[in-house]
């Protein structure tokens, strides 16, 4: 009797499951955005969450949950009820890095999340005060060589993408470059233009402007392949450093246990909405929209979490 029992128990769930999955959704959805507004990740949140309230027939709304370097608002979406009613618009800091930069956590980044797809990436540009005599990634390593010390590069943090892109190239070419970390990339990116510091890892959306007023110098951009907003600007890898990548990535995930269901109708929406016109529009803010299946985007987080472990340790960053 009771094997029974727990027979149409497991049935019903079943049969809850995929009702819930044909019918959703039927009621707002939240979208959790693990840091400030107006930061890169709010901004792709937004898009998307405008743009899949569209596709969805509900409202998608932004849930900013900042703090502890996108911890605690991952966290929070680790731990929400697996329906489908509560999104994360993932960033690589929570979801790949932090594991190695922190002792405890309070969620996997793994095994905690089911992913729907890789939505965008955001190059990194090398550039210089003006000041600095180089213009390619060749003439800085053999600057930073002859000069031992003398290059400092400020970041948005320790653990930031802008200072692991640093540490990465310091790690492949033997350079040596002293790190300065700041609060915030905004700051650090002044201090480059003002000239207390001599190159940055900058993200593209906020280097930009300074690029084409000529306040600093471009010299690469850190992703495998050129930039689209920048398609004159070679990589760092094809300028010498083979196998150099470095990005800051933004992805869609849902809570581990997720109906296989919704997360289906979540990558297929996600899909269509990064092939019309929302492309253009991350595209003009600097961002490059991706579009991969759920399975590769699993892949590439694990593939970043071992990649970014490997910069870490090899930099000594202790974990906090």
């Amino acid at each position: 009797m009771k094997y029974r029992i727990a027979y149409l128990a497991a049935l019903c769930v079943v049969s809850g499951v995929a009702q819930a999955a044909d019918t959703y959704p039927s009621r707002p959805i939240r979208m959790i955005v693990a840091y400030p507004p107006g930061g890169g990740t709010d901004q792709v949140g937004r898009v998307m969450a405008d743009q899949l309230s569209q596709t969805l027939g509900q409202n998608v709304v932004v849930d900013n949950r900042g703090g502890a370097t996108g911890n605690i608002g991952t966290e929070l979406a680790a731990r929400a009820v697996p329906d489908g009613y509560t999104l994360l618009m993932g960033n690589v800091a929570p979801n790949a890095v932090n594991v190695s930069l922190f002792k405890k956590l309070g969620f996997d980044p793994v095994k905690d999340f089911a992913p729907v797809s890789l939505v965008a990436v955001t190059p990194n540009i090398l550039v210089t005060n003006p000041s600095i005599p180089v213009k390619t990634v060749k003439e800085l390593i053999a600057y930073a060589k002859a000069k031992p010390g003398a290059l400092n590069f400020p970041s948005a943090g320790v653990g930031s993408s802008s200072h692991l892109a640093g540490e990465m190239l310091k790690s492949m070419t033997g350079i040596s470059m002293v790190h300065i970390p700041f609060k915030g990339g905004g700051p650090a990116l002044v201090a480059v233009i003002a000239g207390e510091v001599q190159i940055m890892f900058a993200t593209m959306p906020a280097a930009m402007p300074h690029v084409k007023s000529g306040k600093v110098k471009p010299v690469a951009v850190t992703t495998a392949k050129r930039s689209q907003a920048m398609p004159d600007l070679p990589t760092i890898a094809e300028s010498g450093v083979k196998g150099y990548e470095a990005s800051t990535w933004y992805g869609l995930l849902a809570p581990a246990r997720t109906p296989q269901a919704i997360v289906t109708r979540l990558h297929g929406d996600t899909v269509k909405i990064l092939a019309g016109p929302t492309r253009q529009r991350l595209e003009v803010q600097g961002f490059e929209p991706e579009g991969g299946t759920p399975a590769e985007f699993t892949a590439y987080i694990k593939s970043e979490i071992i990649k970014w472990a490997k910069v870490i340790k090899d930099a000594g960053i202790p974990a906090e």
